[in-house]
């Protein structure tokens, strides 16, 4: 969208709000209802076009989410669908989400359905797109809501991804406005390991922060249980540093230097007539060092299965049906 050199717009923008779908039956109809409430607001004051639109990308539900889509899409006007051939993942889904609306809006939110996320920060972001910023984060304020259990292991997960000098944004999940050119730049991106809160912090336009205050799950169940965030978590280490590749190489010199102390002990107890008995110690020994080298194999690995994947260039998505109001044609 063009903008004037002072930085302000000089039309309202049409926003997209891009929302992933997974077995959402249970939350989708209360989505929908918030959703257009802060479109409505936002269209009545004129700040952002009336043809503003949510589109939701059904990522392989089991349940009725894209019967209630197709619904929604027929009762209101804002709502339009994609539905892909198969499950996916989250960062699938919202790229295929943001490669169906990149060409027909000017700024995209996106969102998770379970409204967590406040909705009426999009209003915010939009004011702060409006004064120039070509990316704005959805930040929470605080993780009250969550268990220590997951308050620890995310303040450790950013903290390591800070040391291993990946960019990312404190508290900052996939709640977040682009412009139309910080979308089409996303979308050059071509890796099939996908992080997309490494990736955006890269494309280094003019950002912001919104703050809010996360919510409760309205209802359904997370779709992002212990096991599933685990690997999120390792996936977007690995996807962004090679920090842990160089930690096996400083392993082994630690280790090298452990063995060197360990033979001048043995010379030592021989030259002073110490006899050296018993075999426990050096079991353990053998235990420990072979349990860091499987661990190092298992590091190495998972480059080399990226690194695999990556190489095949399979699609990461298929697209197989799109519903779009206001003359868009139906696939």
């Amino acid at each position: 969208m063009d903008k004037a050199t002072t930085g302000k717009c000089i039309k309202s923008p049409k926003l997209a709000i891009v929302v992933p779908c997974y077995n959402e039956e249970q939350v989708l109809q209360e989505t929908t209802k918030r959703l257009t409430n802060v479109l409505d607001a936002l269209v009545s004051e004129q700040r952002i076009a009336s043809d503003s639109f949510i589109l939701y990308v059904n990522d392989g539900s089991k349940d009725s989410t894209w019967l209630m889509i197709r619904t929604l899409h027929e009762t209101n006007r804002y709502v339009c669908g994609v539905n892909l051939a198969g499950n996916v993942g989250h960062q699938n889904a919202l790229v295929a989400g943001i490669t169906v609306a990149v060409d027909q809006c000017d700024i995209a939110v996106t969102i998770d359905a379970d409204l967590q996320d406040d909705v009426n920060a999009i209003k915010i972001m939009v004011d702060k797109y409006n004064d120039g910023n070509d990316i704005v984060y959805g930040v929470r304020a605080k993780r009250n809501t969550d268990t220590f259990f997951k308050r620890f292991t995310a303040q450790t997960f950013y903290k390591m991804m800070s040391v291993m000098g990946v960019k990312s944004v404190y508290n900052h999940a996939d709640y977040r406005l682009m412009s139309r050119r910080a979308l089409q730049y996303l979308l050059q991106y071509k890796e099939r390991n996908l992080f997309l809160r490494g990736i955006v912090p890269m494309i280094g336009y003019k950002t912001d922060c919104v703050y809010y205050d996360r919510n409760e799950r309205f209802a359904g169940e997370s779709k992002y249980p212990l096991k599933k965030m685990l690997a999120f978590a390792f996936d977007g280490i690995t996807s962004f540093s090679s920090y842990l590749v160089h930690l096996v190489l400083y392993l082994g010199i630690f280790f090298i230097l452990v063995s060197l102390c360990i033979l001048g002990w043995i010379f030592y107890t021989y030259l002073s007539g110490h006899a050296v008995q018993g075999w426990s110690s050096l079991m353990l020994s053998i235990w420990f060092c072979s349990g860091c080298i499987l661990i190092a194999l298992g590091i190495v690995g998972e480059y080399v299965g990226k690194i695999y994947i990556e190489v095949k260039e399979r699609p990461r998505f298929n697209i197989e049906t799109v519903l779009m109001h206001s003359g868009n044609s139906r696939i």
